[in-house]
């Protein structure tokens, strides 16, 4: 039975891909600098026997045939960058680069990719079809290495039908993962605002104009726009991570910097709610005697998970991992890039369990002691094999990606 088959090869080259995660948690890289890590991955499908070409300058796009190579394609994604975090763990296996670290997960995504790599290259006569590996570079910075590989073709010649990618997620146990239906992850866009005013001694408010009391208003007044103006049926969230007041204890500056970020789950309130912060700041700075000067970093648009892609996908997680081991998401609203491929083509992005409370592994995403309990690696190569063979699976040799009857 397929399904036994795939099981038995994710337990037999596990060590191998704990070694390879762990040489990547050693060895991180920032985002578009992956430059060894790009390397590693091209030795790795090397030894497998797998072909590759580089893309998007630091990404590797990798393509496995199996009968029938034209029938359909399906596309696995792993993202491969690094954070600037200085690792806190006490690991053998912790990072060499001071100040970089896998803190996201992207170890996981790669080597996983890589164990999956293994397992579909052992499994070439079990399907019709092809399928392409991403392994993608810059999910981290804007303006995300999605877009770098959807402009070099990665999603082209041939297209595949289905995009699937996972993301290590810590509060959801080890052997479980969490799937939604529609939209799952919502845009991101970073704000950045200068107050000019006129600065002063603190002790005479009157002779200044205070940029500091000035952002204080901006920030409380912006939130109307998401208590107020937005739909309640609409989630989205204003927040200001940063406010630079370079004053004194009785020094009341000429200037105050601050940055933030926007999320939404609909583009039409996206614009509007970019335009409206960006005009509401300037007026209220304005009505009380400043000059604001407002810039938007565009960021990743909302990400959505295709209904009868996911709906076919969860059935296929059921099938592996047992009905009560596939959770129902809620959305989230922090951002991926991995959005952008599910706005060209029909895509599925899941959260895969990494934690452990009995190992102490419960640390969260982008914090110095994030790790993962490494037997998700068991379960995570082996689970999307599964979803990449249930999509080429022999329908009479026609491609009917959606379905799972035989």
């Amino acid at each position: 039975m397929l399904l036994d088959k795939i099981k038995d090869l994710s337990a037999q080259i596990l060590p191998e891909t704990i070694k390879v995660r762990r040489y990547l948690h050693q060895n991180p890289e920032l985002s578009f600098k992956e430059y060894d890590t790009c390397a590693f991955i091209k030795s790795q499908l090397d030894e497998i026997g797998i072909r590759w070409k580089p893309i998007a300058n630091t990404g590797v796009l990798a393509v496995i045939e199996g009968r029938s190579p034209a029938i359909n394609t399906v596309a696995l994604r792993a993202d491969i960058d690094a954070l600037p975090i200085n690792e806190l763990n006490t690991v053998d296996y912790a990072s060499k680069n001071p100040g970089v670290m896998h803190a996201c997960g992207h170890d996981f995504h790669t080597s996983s990719l890589l164990g999956t790599a293994k397992i579909l290259n052992l499994c070439r006569d079990d399907f019709k079809g092809t399928v392409k590996l991403l392994f993608q570079p810059g999910e981290e910075v804007l303006p995300g290495g999605a877009t770098f590989m959807i402009k070099e073709g990665a999603l082209q010649n041939p297209a595949p039908t289905a995009v699937i990618g996972q993301h290590a997620m810590p509060r959801i146990p080890t052997g479980k993962i969490g799937i939604r239906t529609g939209k799952h992850m919502a845009s991101m866009d970073a704000i950045y605002v200068r107050i000019f005013g006129k600065g002063g001694h603190g002790a005479e408010p009157h002779n200044v104009i205070d940029p500091v009391l000035i952002a204080s208003h901006i920030i409380v007044a912006l939130q109307q726009i998401v208590s107020r103006m937005a739909s309640p049926r609409e989630p989205c969230v204003l927040s200001f991570g940063k406010v630079v007041a370079n004053g004194a204890v009785n020094v009341i500056p000429d200037e105050v910097y601050m940055e933030g970020t926007f999320r939404a789950m609909n583009e039409t309130w996206r614009e509007k709610a970019l335009s409206l912060i960006t005009t509401m700041a300037e007026k209220v700075a304005s009505s009380m005697g400043a000059t604001c000067e407002l810039r938007v970093a565009r960021g990743y648009p909302f990400l959505i998970n295709e209904e009868r892609l996911t709906a076919s996908i969860r059935q296929d997680a059921i099938e592996y991992l047992g009905e009560e081991n596939v959770l129902e998401e809620e959305i989230w609203m922090a951002a991926e890039d991995f959005a952008y491929y599910s706005q060209v083509t029909d895509s599925c992005f899941y959260l895969c369990g990494v934690g452990n409370a009995e190992k102490g592994i419960s640390s969260a995403l982008h914090t110095p002691t994030f790790n993962i309990d490494e037997n998700a690696l068991g379960i995570s190569t082996g689970l999307m094999a599964y979803f990449a063979l249930k999509r080429l699976a022999d329908r009479k040799d026609i491609a009917l990606p959606y379905t799972n009857e035989p």
